[in-house]
Formats: C-alpha cells, structure tokens, sequence
C-alpha cells in the first residue's frame, strides 16, 4: 500500500484524522494537532548542521522520549552545547564547562548571551522555517531573543491555555549532559497507522539530570513563596509521575550529578528566597530539598493545576491537588533522607 502523509491531507481530511485519533486516544484533537507540529520542529532542528550541538531536554523530552509523564507537553527547551557556542571562554574549564569565579561567570553570561541571540536569529530561525516549508508544514517563525515562536494555522479551536504556536527556548550555558540520542513519534500515529506523520531523532538529556533540574527549580519557588505560577503547576506533577515511574530512585542515588547540577546553577542561575538570602543550592540536594510550598504559593499553583486539567492537560488524571502535594511531600523526604550529609 502505498504511504499516505499526514503533509499531503486536505484541511478537512486533517480535521477528520485528528478528531478520530481524539476518539481513540487520550488527548483532544487540538492537542494532537499541536504534537504534530511539535514533533516536525523537532526533526527540522535535528536534521541541521547544527544539530551535533543540541540537546532536548525539559518537560516535554520526559513526555515524548521517556513516557515518563502523562500529561501534555507543549513547548520545547533546547541546550546549545556550551563547548560550541564559546570554545574560547571553556578551554580549560574541565568537563563541567563552568567558570572558576563570579566574575568570570558574568563575563561568560554576557557574551553567551550575546551569542546565542545571533544564532537564534541568523540561522536557527531561517533554518526552522525553510526546514518546515520543505516538509510541508509551513509556519511563521518569529524570533525573540532566545526563543523561536513557531506560528501554525490551526484547524482547530482550543481553550486559550493552550495556543497554536510551538515554543523553542533555547539555553547555552551547560553541556547538555548526560544524554543520548532517542527516537520520539507523534501520538496520533499510534491511532491512525495508515498515515505518515513527522518523526524526529534528537539526543536527549537523561531523565536524572532532568529530575535534578526540576527539583531545584521547585525548590526555588517554594524558598521565594511566590504568588504567581502560571504554567509552573506542571513541574510538580513530573515530578511525581517520576516517582510513580521508577525513575526517582536513581537520580537519588547519583550524588555527583545532583551535586553537578547544584554547582552549575549556583553559578548560572543564583537566586534569593523570600528573605533576600542566596538560595543554596548544595544544601537543597544534601538533605534540605523543598518541593511543597506554603501560604500564598500553595494557593496560586493550585489554581494553576486546575486551568492545567481544565484544558485537557491532564486526560487520564483526576488526582486533586492536595494528593498531588502529598506525593512531592513524600519524595521530598526520601530526597532529603537519601542526600542529608
């Protein structure tokens, strides 16, 4: 029989996959949509010269590659090996790439910065466009600073929470690993196999340093007491879908990575709690991890995850907030138990 591309669809056929795939699967039709689009930015990215220097990490590698999480996963975070993008400012710097001082890390954020901005603009963005023309997906790629919108006509008419536009950001101040490359497919292919959909092979950061990353990322928020969170509720919820899948216990156990990531985000990205004091980073994966926030915070990420489940986000989960914050609760303390000094 001979292949049938999801590309070469009329509007309407399109519409009619879509919506049979919603019947059949778990996510609804807008979603599906969106994930094709997703998937396509990501073949076009890891198919250009500059592929070698890239690595997919976040939210949506957990969702995409480990089937570690279940809910919908909607933009895309991109490290740009920091060894490519300043050879001149690493030489020297050891296996982690980090600068030795304060000082020489403010020089190094500056210049990055500097430079990631002008490949965004000068060859990620052109690249990303022509690249999906090419396949049949043609978009609007605007560039912003680091970040690459990715603009599609939609078929379909969502909830507003989730709009029609794929979200590139990128981040060059890391290695990128752990991680290895892994093939990742579009959901909907798994309900109609008599279409061709868009498949992608990126590499793709280990879920223990993703874990890692998270977890002191939460941390940070619950240190600040923040009162805004919007689009942040989903981190809480990897993470306990991480616990559910097994995948904790060896992100635990890796005390070098978790010290790894502790120092490059000391480095890179140092914060102050709500009192103004350094948030510690080494101290948050040496037995002093927060994943539950208090007061106003606790208030502002519930209402979050409830705008997450009311747009679809969620399609096999009813878990109530309070169930979600005690499964953290429960890792935070196995984290805690496993990492005190």
């Amino acid at each position: 029989m001979a292949e049938v591309l999801y590309s070469n669809l009329s509007n309407e056929d399109r519409l009619y996959a879509l919506r049979l795939a919603q019947d059949e699967g778990q996510y609804r039709a807008y979603l599906l949509e969106k994930d094709i689009w997703m998937v396509a930015s990501l073949s076009v990215l890891f198919d250009a010269p500059f592929a070698k220097h890239l690595t997919f990490k976040g939210g949506t590698s957990l969702a995409k590659v480990w089937r570690a999480i279940r809910r919908f996963s909607e933009d895309v975070d991109i490290t740009y090996d920091i060894r490519a993008i300043a050879p001149d400012l690493v030489a020297g710097a050891g296996d982690e790439a980090l600068p030795k001082t304060r000082s020489q890390q403010k020089r190094w954020t500056q210049t990055i910065r500097t430079r990631l901005i002008d490949w965004v603009r000068d060859q990620a963005g052109p690249i990303v466009e022509r690249g999906l023309a090419h396949i049949c997906f043609p978009a609007k790629v605007d560039v912003d600073a680091h970040r690459l919108f990715i603009k599609y006509e939609s078929l379909l008419k969502g909830t507003g929470f989730v709009r029609p536009e794929v979200v590139v950001e990128f981040g060059a101040r890391s290695t990128g690993e752990p991680n290895k490359p892994a093939p990742i497919v579009c959901d909907a292919a798994t309900y109609l196999p008599d279409l061709v959909f868009p498949e992608a092979c990126p590499t793709v950061m280990l879920v223990e340093r993703t874990f890692w990353e998270k977890a002191t990322a939460v941390h940070v928020f619950c240190r600040q007491e923040r009162r805004r969170g919007e689009r942040l509720s989903r981190h809480w919820h990897d993470l306990a879908r991480l616990e559910e899948a097994g995948l904790v216990a060896n992100a635990l156990a890796d005390r070098e990575l978790a010290l790894s990531v502790a120092r490059h985000k000391t480095l890179f990205f140092a914060e102050n709690d709500a009192s103004g004091k350094k948030v510690d980073y080494e101290a948050a994966v040496s037995g002093n991890l927060q994943l539950v926030p208090v007061g106003d915070a606790y208030e502002v990420l519930a209402d979050d995850y409830a705008r997450m489940q009311d747009a679809g986000m969620l399609p096999d989960e009813n878990e109530p907030f309070g169930e979600l914050m005690e499964r953290c609760a429960a890792i935070e303390a196995s984290a805690n138990s496993s990492n005190s000094q």
